[in-house]
């Protein structure tokens, strides 16, 4: 018999009445839906939101004088200051709008890296990173000659804080870039830490909040990075939306990373002078209803949702799930670390991650499988890829039992 484990008292079923995606069958099976570190899915309030803008406030935003104009930048920079609120950064033109995180990545490695970094620099980056906190940083040092880092993983999916202080002693480390929370294996990272340890070294300290803003609360100013990355869609919010937090001093310093509308001041065939933050780095036509949306989201997430209270149930739905998991003796789980999130990483003996994700997919499960966009982190622990559940606010016991079960048809499929 499983251990049972106390679930805290939460209204998931409630929750989840808001999410009309939720409500389907799939291959016969009520959808069990556990690839929310991919994407989330939508809460009516977000689609809604979106809905409004299209059709009744459809306009360009900053360039009419128009009534639809004005409504449009009213609501996109009411967004803006919902993201600042969010994160409790001081001033919300510290807040850039992109694509998502890998677009704020690379704005920041072409922008301040392009512009800052030498022959001889060194970059550090946590070994468990995406690669949208990879490969930016691998074309930017290719061509100013600075060198990349990897702060080692250790065994239970922690970072080596022993080798990262000493990679910090060469004093010449200029960048450090650490997930906030792994994408493959849940694990919190003590960036606050890290971040005092790099300011004493010399160095800027970024972030990649992706993971984190679901999930853990997120102060820049108490985390004491200097940029910080964010995506809407890992959130209950729209694809195709995120933003790059920067503290003021250091954007202002930065070079314009795109040239084209809106991030202009004057433009002849003698040259260009560009607009002041956050225009400078939003040229061209935004994603206004993706902003607009993501705007909604945080006002469900901030009016909708007890966040303490909704962690600590995900945070059971994982223990819960890694216990049951743990009852098959061919599954071994990737990543024990005692501060973890929503996120269970394993493995299931002569099973491939795909063929187990395909065969849940038959029964109504949706997981991941696959390396996570993570292939150095694969190779540091030996293996080509996981399976991966995760969790979010309208996930259920119910879903764990159907997981488990495909788990074990799957286990006694191959046996």
């Amino acid at each position: 018999m499983h251990q049972k484990m106390p679930v805290v008292p939460w209204e998931a079923a409630a929750v989840r009445l808001q999410f009309p995606a939720l409500d389907q069958i799939v291959h016969g099976n009520p959808l069990a839906y556990l690839d929310n570190a991919a994407t989330t899915q939508k809460p009516v309030a977000v689609i809604e939101a979106m809905d409004r803008y299209y059709r009744h406030n459809n306009a360009n935003v900053h360039r009419g004088v128009h009534t639809l104009s004005q409504r449009a930048t009213d609501e996109f920079e009411l967004a803006r200051r919902a993201v600042q609120r969010f994160i409790h950064a001081g001033d919300e033109r510290e807040i850039i709008f992109t694509k998502g995180c890998t677009e704020a990545l690379n704005l920041l490695a072409y922008s301040w890296g392009g512009a800052n970094l030498k022959p001889g620099d060194e970059i550090l980056l946590s070994g468990m990173e995406h690669h949208s906190d990879i490969v930016p940083w691998q074309l930017v040092a290719r061509q100013t000659g600075a060198r990349i880092f990897p702060i080692p993983v250790l065994s239970n999916g922690t970072l080596d804080q022993e080798a990262y202080t000493r990679l910090l002693g060469s004093g010449r480390v200029r960048m450090v870039g650490v997930v906030h929370v792994s994408n493959a294996l849940g694990t919190i990272n003590p960036i606050a830490e890290m971040a005092v340890a790099a300011h004493a070294a010399g160095a800027l300290f970024v972030a990649d909040g992706a993971q984190a803003l679901a999930h853990v609360p997120v102060d820049v100013g108490a985390l004491d990075v200097d940029f910080y990355s964010l995506s809407a869609h890992k959130m209950y919010g729209p694809t195709g939306m995120g933003a790059l937090y920067g503290r003021r001093e250091l954007l202002d310093a930065m070079p314009p990373w795109q040239g084209g509308g809106d991030m202009i001041r004057t433009v002849s065939w003698e040259g260009s002078t560009f607009n002041t933050l956050p225009n400078k780095f939003e040229s061209g036509t935004p994603n206004i209803a993706g902003a607009i949306g993501w705007g909604a989201t945080i006002e469900w997430f901030e009016t909708q949702i007890n966040r303490p209270e909704a962690w600590a149930y995900e945070d059971r739905l994982r223990r819960l799930a890694e216990v049951k998991l743990s009852e098959i003796p061919e599954v071994t789980l990737v990543g024990t670390a005692s501060e973890k999130t929503a996120v269970i990483s394993f493995t299931l003996q002569g099973v491939h991650p795909h063929d187990l994700g395909t065969i849940l997919d038959t029964r109504g499960v949706a997981i991941r499988a696959g390396h996570h966009c993570c292939m150095p982190l694969m190779k540091a622990l030996g293996l080509p890829a996981t399976a991966r559940a995760s969790f979010a606010v309208y996930n259920t016991e119910a879903d764990i039992d159907q997981f488990i079960g495909g788990v074990r048809a799957a286990r006694d499929l191959f046996a």
